[in-house]
């Protein structure tokens, strides 16, 4: 169940730490199974591209491509196969490791089934999570299970190693909070980005200030992954903001 000294090293250097086929194709595969029938008979809470307004989503929900789905929300309550992985003992194990004491599943961020789909499945810029979420402290760990190969070619994510450490000024990022194209000095940034290459099963933790990335989907198979996140018990959310609102489940 427990990291390595090697593993809690890599994740305290890079910030992020895939571990190998820690989920059974099997389970994967009812996850999957789960995931596809609620996204061809969708419920709410749901968030779809047009939501975003990134750079190639549908300009509305009446736009061609405009109920395309980036995220069933709320994957804890959706099914009981997501809510047993959230609490899965050996994950909770790792997570006790990486945030060094007992851990919370946060309800209001990810908490999700996140897909990417052909042709209106967009690209997400260099961000951190943390941007937008409010607790005493600014370190909370993902955990982004792969339920299928996820590789640059269907928008898999990529991590540059150790901007969870890099202090960044406000005019290197823009509006929401992505570092920007156009700025010089995040340049030697980008250029330190890699692809994280998943197979079914991989799981990917990492840290909530980590810049990371995302492409296009160019295939023609919608990528699907589960992403949960977690906090220290002592790490609280500040009262009346977002992240406090929707509460936790303490493991």
């Amino acid at each position: 169940m427990n990291l390595t000294e090697n593993q809690l090293s890599e994740f305290n250097d890079n910030g992020y730490l895939i571990v190998r086929q820690l989920v059974p194709s099997t389970r994967c595969e009812q996850m999957l199974a789960v995931a596809k029938q609620q996204l061809a008979t969708p419920t709410q809470p749901l968030e779809y591209e047009a939501d975003l307004g990134y750079p190639g989503a549908p300009s509305s929900k009446q736009a061609p491509g405009g109920g395309t789905i980036r995220r069933l929300r709320d994957a804890y309550h959706r099914d009981a196969s997501f809510r047993a992985w959230a609490e899965d003992p050996a994950q909770v194990a790792k997570l006790e490791q990486l945030l060094g004491e007992k851990v919370a599943l946060t309800l209001a961020h990810h908490n999700c089934i996140m897909t990417k789909h052909p042709a209106f499945g967009t690209a997400t810029g260099w961000h951190r999570d943390i941007r937008y979420w409010r607790f005493a402290r600014p370190d909370l760990v993902c955990v982004w299970l792969a339920l299928a190969p996820e590789t640059a070619a269907n928008g898999g994510l990529q991590f540059i190693p150790g901007s969870h450490r890099v202090n960044i000024r406000a005019e290197q990022l823009d509006e929401l909070d992505f570092l920007r194209p156009d700025a010089a000095e995040n340049q030697a940034l980008f250029a330190q980005g890699r692809q994280a290459e998943l197979e079914q099963g991989d799981v990917v933790f990492f840290h909530s200030r980590l810049f990371h990335a995302a492409g296009r989907n160019t295939t023609d198979v919608v990528k699907t992954s589960v992403v949960f996140a977690y906090r220290g018990i002592g790490n609280e959310a500040i009262a009346g903001s977002r992240s406090a609102a929707a509460g936790h489940v303490a493991l």
